[in-house]
């Protein structure tokens, strides 16, 4: 579909959705449990939906609520049942890597795909880890499809933590091995993402996990058991930041609800990042209050937030000065290259945008003109651009608007009630249904 955007001010509220990242280590999380545990307000997406349905062939039972927002799932205490099929999860990168790693748990084999996007996450460094701690592994060219047999036994593994995936997937797997583990790492990137994993094992009663200072060491003890939870999925402070950048260039005054800052999330960092670059934003217990800004172009380190980069290349578009996004390779082995795509996308729209190896460079302060532009793919490519849309002289055309739903399926209607002037086509003509 494409989504076509005519310049127009933003004014209301945000209910932003709960957090993809808490959402699917929940799902792991009950899966191997043993008891029945509940997720309320859990995120609602093609990627957390790819994850739940891999998990009910894996063993779980699985009631949905939409109504009343939650999902009650039956664990497995951790034996697994061995599917007849491959397991299709979609677009879900995180899904894929904690559930491959999972899967090595089972006496048997289990075989993994998803979409054409999925197939081109590297799962090398994962494959590599569990065939050192006695897996069997089949793959096309350290991509899906794949296949794991196990069951691993533990030991000690090197894990690549270019991302932080691999480390989640092993932390959340290797507790219920009956012998310990040790994993070392050269390096970490997205460390946020692995507190949020030592959050997880912690609430479900998985104890004595030892790091290190600086987080390249883990010993995990063996013989543990997954306790069955009751939890609220925090809400997403990377989807937060796309009402929060529309705010500050394209608002009349916007408002996001449910956000919790003393939440693990490493993105609420983006809410910080534009306050010190000028932005107007006011926190409140229950409510972000986000205005109109004047926005200075800085350095930015995302090492931590790199799922910030799409938006953060916009508002530096729309900075004075030039704004730096660096140290945030791993943007590029996402369901896209965001780096290029961005620089490229941004350029469409006469932005003054230099690719870094590692980031990008933004010359701001002249503004972005409409253009056709493409989503890449990418849900955050997609809704990036949409923001920038609103901001530019002229109407834009972004293509693959229905990706925006892989984490945030209410984002053009939630855009819609407060103002934003969007409407639909097929991608055939300029005809569609109008907002």
């Amino acid at each position: 579909m494409d989504l076509h955007i005519r310049p127009s001010r933003v004014k209301g509220s945000f209910s932003v959705p709960g957090s993809k990242s808490h959402t699917i280590r929940g799902i792991v999380a009950g899966l191997l449990a043993e008891g029945e545990s509940t997720l309320h307000a859990p995120l609602v997406s093609q990627d957390t939906l790819s994850v739940l349905r891999a998990a009910e062939r894996l063993g779980a039972a699985v009631e949905r609520d939409e109504r009343e927002r939650f999902w009650r799932i039956g664990g497995t205490g951790g034996e697994l049942k061995l599917p007849e099929s491959p397991l299709d999860l979609g677009n879900s990168g995180t899904g894929l890597r904690i559930l491959t790693a999972v899967a090595a748990l089972a006496d048997g084999r289990i075989a993994f795909d998803g979409d054409g996007s999925l197939r081109t996450r590297g799962m090398a460094g994962l494959l590599k880890a569990l065939e050192s701690l006695g897996a069997r592994c089949e793959s096309t060219g350290g991509r899906a499809p794949l296949a794991v047999t196990g069951p691993i036994h533990g030991g000690s593994t090197t894990v690549d933590g270019t991302g932080s995936q691999f480390l989640t997937a092993l932390l959340m797997t290797l507790p219920l091995l009956k012998e310990p583990s040790q994993l070392d790492l050269d390096f970490l990137n997205e460390e946020a993402y692995v507190r949020i994993t030592l959050n997880w094992l912690e609430r479900c009663g998985i104890d004595g996990v030892k790091v290190t200072e600086d987080r390249l060491h883990y010993t995990v003890p063996g013989g543990r058991r997954y306790r069955a939870f009751e939890r609220v999925i925090p809400a997403d402070f990377s989807t937060a930041a796309f009402p929060l950048a529309a705010g500050l260039i394209a608002g009349e005054g916007v408002e996001i609800l449910n956000l919790d800052f003393d939440d693990l999330q490493g993105d609420k960092r983006v809410f910080d990042f534009l306050a010190e670059a000028g932005g107007r934003i006011e926190r409140a217990p229950s409510r972000v209050a986000v205005y109109p800004s004047s926005l200075r172009g800085r350095t930015f380190d995302l090492n931590g937030t790199p799922d910030a980069l799409p938006i953060m290349a916009v508002l530096g578009a729309f900075a004075e000065g030039e704004t730096r996004l660096v140290n945030a390779a791993q943007a590029r082995l996402k369901e896209t290259d965001r780096i290029r795509c961005m620089t490229e996308q941004l350029a469409r729209m006469g932005a003054d945008v230099e690719e870094l190896p590692d980031g990008m460079v933004i010359r701001g302060g002249s503004g972005l003109h409409g253009a056709r532009l493409s989503g890449c793919g990418d849900h955050r490519i997609v809704m990036s651009l949409a923001v920038a849309a609103l901001a530019a002289e002229g109407a834009s055309v972004i293509e693959g608007a229905e990706d925006a739903g892989v984490t945030w399926p209410e984002f053009i209607p939630s855009f819609l009630r407060c103002g934003a002037e969007f409407f639909l086509s097929s991608g055939s003509s300029e005809e569609g249904e109008r907002h």
